[in-house]
C-alpha cells in the first residue's frame, strides 16, 4: 500500500545520516573554536556560519546550483576532477545539506563548549592530560548533552529540508527525491490521500524529536535539583 514511500524514505534517511555524520566531523572543531578563540574574526565568521537560518532555502539552493554548474567554482572543480556536475545528483544534494543544516549543528556545540568552566580544563592540564585527552575524556563527557542536541537537530533538520533539497538536487526517484520533494510531488499530481500518509509521517517524526528532547531536558534538570 505504501510502496511507494520507500524509495524517498531510503534517499532521505541516507542524506540526513551522512549529514549529520559529516557535521558532528566538521562542526565539533569549528564549534570549539568559536567557543573558544577571541579572534577578530568569530563574529563575521559566527554570522556565516548562521546565514542559513535566516535566508530563503530557495534563494541558498539557487546559488548552490550557479556554483555547481560549469561557469561555477564547483563545477570547474569537479570538472577538473574528473567527476562531472555536483547539480541533481546526490552528492550535490549532500553538500548543500551540510551547508544549510550546518547552524544546527554547530549552535548548540558552540553553546556547550562556551559554558564549561576553563577551571576544569586546567586541572586537567595539571594532570598531564594532552589537548586530545582533555577533549576526549572532559569536555566530550561534560557536553554530551550538546551532542545529543546537535546530533537530532542537524537530523531532523535535514528530514525536513525542501527549497534546498528541490533546487539542487531536482525530483529525481531513488536519488535526490526525499520525503518533503514526493509529499509536494503527491500535492501537486492530487494525489492527497498519499500525501495525508506522508505529511502525517513527517509531523508525527517532528513531534517526537521536540517530545524526546523535552522529556531529556525535563530529566536533567531535575536530576540536577535532586543532586
Amino acid at each position: 500500500m505504501l510502496s511507494f514511500l520507500w524509495p524517498a524514505l531510503f534517499v532521505t534517511l541516507k542524506l540526513a545520516s551522512l549529514t549529520t555524520l559529516i557535521l558532528l566531523l566538521l562542526g565539533t572543531p569549528l564549534a570549539w573554536w568559536l567557543a573558544r578563540t577571541r579572534s577578530v574574526f568569530k563574529t563575521p565568521l559566527s554570522a556565516l556560519v548562521a546565514l542559513p537560518m535566516v535566508l530563503p532555502p530557495t534563494v541558498l539552493g539557487f546559488y548552490f546550483l550557479v556554483m555547481m554548474g560549469p561557469d561555477g567554482p564547483i563545477g570547474k572543480l569537479t570538472d577538473f576532477l574528473g567527476i562531472g556536475s555536483l547539480a541533481f545528483t546526490f552528492s550535490g544534494l549532500l553538500f548543500a545539506s551540510v551547508i544549510y543544516s550546518l547552524p544546527f549543528v554547530v549552535q548548540p556545540l558552540q553553546a556547550g563548549f562556551a559554558s564549561l568552566d576553563p577551571v576544569v580544563l586546567d586541572v586537567a592540564s595539571t594532570l598531564r592530560a594532552g589537548p586530545f585527552d582533555r577533549f576526549m575524556h572532559v569536555v566530550v563527557p561534560m557536553c554530551r548533552p550538546a551532542f545529543l542536541t546537535a546530533t537530532v537537530m542537524g537530523f531532523a533538520h535535514t528530514v525536513g529540508e525542501f527549497g534546498v533539497i528541490l533546487m539542487v538536487g531536482g525530483n529525481i526517484e531513488g536519488q535526490t527525491r526525499v520525503l518533503s520533494v514526493l509529499l509536494y510531488d503527491k500535492v501537486e499530481g492530487m494525489a492527497y490521500q498519499d500525501a495525508h500518509w506522508i505529511a502525517a509521517g513527517l509531523l508525527a517524526f517532528s513531534f517526537m524529536v521536540l517530545l524526546v528532547m523535552h522529556l531529556y531536558a525535563n530529566g536533567r534538570h531535575q536530576t540536577t535539583r535532586m543532586s
